[in-house]
């Protein structure tokens, strides 16, 4: 029993503290999987379960206030990381580039970063939560969840083990499409009157899909260069940018195309139905006349 216990407390280290990067293994929410599981897990537990039930007889929260300060919370962290994020890769390969393992300041200002980037995924739990609260359980969907459960773990894992190089592109261009959308948040918390100024909305989805097939690009180069970044990453980064792309494109199709079909098709209904009652109209006023001059020729 006590070599089983060992064999399991060998296994455990050797995953989750000699294959960690000793820099960042001892960092908050980095050591140990089970904080963020723990997490995840009652996330959930609260938006597809809990939440909806306690919010079923209840009026939604307007929460107003706490979503200008989240929201402006968001996009100042993003504008942070991005411009991190072009400082340290104004010096990169593009192509492919290896984590920086150094004590140097400027290898530890990478690990930070990557360190931020996945408190930040953490943050971004509470979007979910706010739609709970406030009753849009329309926003709740397969995609919504699904992305914010797992760039946690995607994050998580980039933070303990590669904090830097070559993954830290998409946590740039992430950031950036995530201050157009924060901002479009922001503005959208002040109520009905920015409605009008909010028409770009359905662009942010394309600026999403974009992201993804940039991604994609990025990471094929790691299955034909060797920089010393690990290869395997292309297991998970490449199938889950084909399926985030896929979720995001069904998801514009169903919001933005078939509202603009089904608007189309009731227009050219409503000009069919006036060109017909105008064809009756002309009808009977043609009728009418032909009586009227059939009257005057008796008349005369």
């Amino acid at each position: 029993m006590a070599a089983v216990n060992a064999s399991k407390s060998d296994y455990w280290n050797f995953l989750f503290i000699e294959l960690a990067d000793p820099r960042t293994n001892d960092w908050f929410l980095i050591k140990s999987p089970l904080p963020l599981l723990a997490i995840l897990g009652l996330y959930l537990f609260f938006v597809l379960g809990w939440g909806p039930r306690f919010m079923r007889d209840r009026k939604p929260f307007k929460l107003e206030r706490t979503l200008l300060v989240y929201n402006f919370f968001q996009v100042a962290l993003s504008v942070w990381m991005v411009y991190e994020g072009v400082v340290i890769w104004q010096t990169y390969s593009w192509r492919c580039q290896p984590v920086d393992w150094s004590r140097t300041p400027k290898a530890y200002r990478e690990a930070r970063v990557v360190y931020v980037y996945y408190l930040a995924k953490i943050t971004e739990l509470l979007d979910t939560i706010f739609f709970v609260l406030r009753k849009n359980d329309r926003q709740v969907t397969f995609l919504h969840v699904y992305h914010h459960t797992v760039m946690p773990m995607i994050s998580w894992g980039t933070s303990k083990y590669y904090p830097g190089g070559h993954g830290t592109f998409i946590g740039m261009i992430n950031s950036f499409v995530h201050i157009i959308m924060y901002s479009y948040y922001f503005l959208s918390a002040f109520g009905p009157q920015m409605q009008k100024y909010l028409w770009w909305k359905k662009y942010i989805t394309n600026l999403q899909m974009i992201q993804f097939c940039c991604a994609f690009i990025h990471q094929t180069q790691l299955l034909y260069t060797d920089c010393g970044y690990p290869r395997w990453s292309v297991c998970f980064t490449l199938p889950n940018a084909v399926f985030f792309y896929f979720l995001f494109n069904d998801f514009y199709q169903k919001s933005y195309k078939k509202k603009q079909a089904a608007a189309k098709a009731k227009a050219l209904s409503a000009e069919n139905n006036n060109e017909s009652c105008a064809k009756d109209l002309n009808k009977v006023a043609a009728k009418d006349l032909e009586l009227e001059l059939k009257q005057k020729q008796k008349a005369l």
